[in-house]
């Protein structure tokens, strides 16, 4: 599995969990220090990329919030 594949694996798990979209801090910070997200802003460049092939939904908000598409 490459990186970035692992990196998503790891975010889509929070992203099922919530019940609702989170930003990217609330995203690390539901990860804790266990994961190998340094920042906010690596969590919102790996769900950028994947938002891109459609997996995920960004909304347009302030700050942007983050959804997985079903």
């Amino acid at each position: 599995m490459r990186p970035q594949s692992r990196e998503y694996e790891q975010l889509r798990g929070v992203l099922a969990d919530a019940d609702e979209p989170l930003t990217a801090r609330d995203i690390l910070s539901l990860l804790g220090e266990q994961e190998e997200f340094e920042s906010a802003h690596r969590v919102a460049t790996v769900l950028g990329r994947w938002a891109e092939r459609g997996e995920v939904e960004v909304l347009q908000e302030s700050p942007y919030r983050y959804r997985l598409n079903n």
